[in-house]
């Protein structure tokens, strides 16, 4: 299962192993917080099943969430590199199940597999990245532009049709581009009343392409 991890997938069967028997599978249910922004906590986390949300709450306790996370996807990755805080939190959308590798397990891995070393640092610079992008889109576009960013990268392209699975909210979306529901909702139904976008109880399919701008 670790192999399916993009930031495991260039290592050898034996690293493998031997990274796997440092990690610990927990289960947790539905709706339950597994990080706390601001918290002390030096664990990797590793999605085998389900899903989770990882976001921030402003003093007033709005919510903004920064993304989605499924099955191959990990959090928890700065743990590995300092020992601050934690700097969002995690609340699992499903029931999960989770590889759980602690910072001195995957720096004992690290001193005995030094080969591995390079590969796994790449995949974190490479998450690294993905943040700074995000961060780059709520600084400098505008509603519309976060709205159809976010719609593009969950959706997924099926007969040559892309369409978003995930079961979102005019809230759910509110909430990852920070702005209003209100807001939301009016683009979302601009965008179906011009064709560009099919919405119905399960899906959002998008039919066109997006414009540039709204």
């Amino acid at each position: 299962m670790l192999s399916s991890i993009p930031l495991f997938s260039d290592l050898d069967e034996t690293q493998l192993q031997a990274l796997s028997r440092r990690a610990v599978i927990r289960h947790y249910p539905r709706n339950t917080i597994i990080l706390s922004e601001g918290d002390s906590s030096d664990s990797l986390y590793c999605i085998i099943s389900g899903r989770v949300k990882v976001f921030l709450n402003d003093e007033e306790g709005k919510e903004v969430i920064l993304n989605n996370q499924q099955s191959g996807d990990y959090f928890g990755e700065l743990a590995l590199l300092d020992s601050g805080p934690r700097s969002a939190s995690v609340m699992t959308l499903e029931d999960c199940r989770l590889y759980v590798i602690s910072k001195a397990d995957f720096d004992e891995f690290l001193d005995q597999h030094q080969e591995a070393s390079r590969r796994i640092m790449a995949g974190l610079v490479s998450r690294l990245r993905a943040l700074t992008e995000n961060v780059r889109s709520l600084a400098l576009m505008d509603v519309y532009g976060r709205v159809a960013r976010v719609l593009l990268e969950l959706a997924i392209e099926e007969d040559g049709v892309l369409i978003i699975k995930d079961t979102l909210t005019q809230q759910d979306i509110a909430s990852r581009v920070g702005a209003s529901r209100e807001m939301v909702s009016r683009i979302l139904k601009e965008l179906k009343t011009g064709g560009y976008i099919e919405i119905n109880k399960k899906h959002i399919v998008i039919k066109e392409k997006l414009p540039h701008g709204w």
